[in-house]
């Protein structure tokens, strides 16, 4: 349904603010936060576990040239 600038529906009920306790939103916002940021950090373990694994060395490369000086 539309709304008008006043917040009210065309019937004039006033529209739903969402959830009954304050601050539900913002938990769960935090909570989709905190999932996508261990889901973020198990993929950088997993690819550090597999560069480890497969004997990569790209890191060492950049350390050789800080020993010349």
């Amino acid at each position: 349904m539309a709304e008008n600038p006043t917040g009210r529906r065309p019937g004039g009920q006033p529209r739903e603010t969402g959830p009954s306790r304050p601050g539900t939103d913002r938990e769960d916002r935090l909570k989709a936060a905190l999932k996508a940021n261990m889901a973020r950090r198990k993929a950088q373990a997993r690819a550090r576990a597999s560069v480890d694994a497969t004997g990569d060395n790209e890191g060492d490369a950049q350390t050789s040239g800080s020993e010349e000086r």
